[in-house]
């Protein structure tokens, strides 16, 4: 292999020139006739037992040649990153150029590299941090959440209301023809769900257990079914069942129940705000430090091949694709749920795959011109810190995990942590109709 030219082109691609010799392509030739040879029948030979020359002369003498130049690629390429020292971030766009007389072969591979970064203000940053504050009435909500959970159903003999469910047989019917998709047996309805057509809820308020009622209610004219949009529909219906939900008390009682420390409501009270404003501190700290990651890569200039952001593209539908599985759905089926395709979930995951590696190259940056570093204290305390997170041992997280990615990491954790320390955080303002009135919980 012969490296004949590196050529620097536009958004950080290398044109690599290699020329595999025709000593080289020839021996790549022999091992594609060993491996791919047998495969071949020709008149006169048992199958695989042609002679490479017969081979050849029946179909061409480029018969092998596109397996050799497979089989050739790989270790000249290599060879030509190591020697032009140049580190690709996504294979190369390969071409043949160039077969010249003496039979060798020319080819052009160009390489997506990372980018020359330069940045911008990194340090003594000004962004927004708003201020984690917990309101009587977010506690209250929470405690009420907390009630709903626990709350529990229970038949009533009585008139249904509002907010009651009810156990009905239905039937509906168009200009006296029951129609397709009408019918339920024994369905649990809640009242005032909104979950059928507008009015048919509200009919059923005011009947008991045993009694029948004819329903008449309209179908929107933007049904999804078009046979009956906007068509005055009859459902007869019959009422087995009415049950209330009983939510329990928000007292003493309920305090213990839900809490292992609290004794009293006020002891409860006093846990969920601080759960609140714990939760609350994290998303506005989160919230703060993407905000100054946004400042930092809005001030960065990079020319970034697109085969960087195609390949995190791929590693984020990835993730997500795992995530669905752990839901029993696989990617191609919430595609077709959501009435999309896979380049449409390409295209809409594609702005954050591309943050993700604008993000990184900024904080390597930093890395690089801050010298940022870990010691191996530092690596082994973050391996055990691993280790408990996972509940596994430390020997098999570092299996998993190799130094040089733990490092890596935790470099650029701190090249944010350097971002964060150096910032001068703004109060955030927030618009009239957003100021809250109400007393921030004590």
């Amino acid at each position: 292999m012969e490296l004949k030219n590196v050529e620097k082109l536009e958004k950080s691609i290398v044109a690599l020139t290699i020329e595999i010799s025709a000593e080289e392509l020839e021996a790549g030739k022999e091992q594609a006739f060993k491996k791919n040879g047998k495969k071949i029948t020709v008149p006169g030979f048992r199958k695989g037992k042609a002679p490479r020359k017969v081979i050849e002369s029946l179909y061409g003498d480029g018969v092998f040649f596109e397996d050799a130049l497979n089989i050739c690629y790989p270790k000249a390429y290599e060879a030509a990153l190591e020697e032009s020292g140049i580190k690709a971030v996504a294979a190369a766009d390969v071409s043949v150029s160039e077969m010249t007389d003496a039979g060798a072969v020319v080819l052009v591979c160009k390489v997506p590299v990372e980018p020359e970064v330069t940045l911008g203000e990194y340090k003594g940053l000004s962004v927004e941090k708003e201020e984690a504050k917990v309101l009587v009435a977010d506690v209250k909500a929470e405690l009420e959440r907390m009630a709903q959970r626990l709350s529990r159903t229970q038949t009533v003999e009585r008139a249904a209301k509002k907010n009651d469910t009810v156990v009905i047989d239905f039937e509906g019917f168009v200009d006296g023809v029951a129609f397709e998709g009408g019918k339920g047996e024994n369905y649990d309805l809640k009242l005032g769900s909104g979950t059928f057509i507008p009015g048919f809820e509200d009919q059923l308020i005011g009947l008991k257990a045993g009694e029948e009622k004819d329903v008449v209610v309209t179908f929107p004219e933007e049904y999804h079914a078009k046979e009956l949009a906007g068509k005055e529909a009859t459902f007869k219906c019959t009422v087995h069942e009415v049950k209330e939900t009983v939510t329990p008390a928000i007292d003493d009682e309920f305090a213990k129940d839900v809490s292992e420390k609290a004794e009293t409501l006020e002891d409860l009270k006093k846990e969920v705000k601080e759960r609140l404003l714990a939760q609350k501190a994290e998303t506005f700290e989160r919230d703060y430090e993407e905000a100054l990651l946004t400042a930092v890569i809005d001030g960065m200039q990079a020319e970034i091949p697109d085969a960087m952001f195609e390949a995190q593209l791929d590693n984020v539908m990835q993730d997500f694709g795992y995530r669905l599985q752990m839901q029993g759905m696989q990617l191609e089926q919430y595609a077709k749920m959501t009435g999309s395709d896979m380049q449409q979930l390409r295209a809409m995951f594609m702005p954050q795959a591309e943050r993700q590696v604008k993000v990184r190259l900024a904080l390597q940056k930093i890395v690089e011109l801050e010298n940022l570093d870990v010691t191996e204290d530092e690596i082994e305390a973050k391996y055990k810190e691993l280790a408990e997170q996972y509940g596994m041992e430390v020997e098999q997280i570092k299996k998993a995990l190799p130094a040089a990615s733990i490092t890596s990491d935790m470099k650029l954790d701190k090249a944010i942590e350097l971002i964060k320390d150096t910032a001068k955080p703004k109060k955030k303002t927030k618009k009239k109709a957003e100021d809250k009135t109400e007393e921030t919980a004590e």
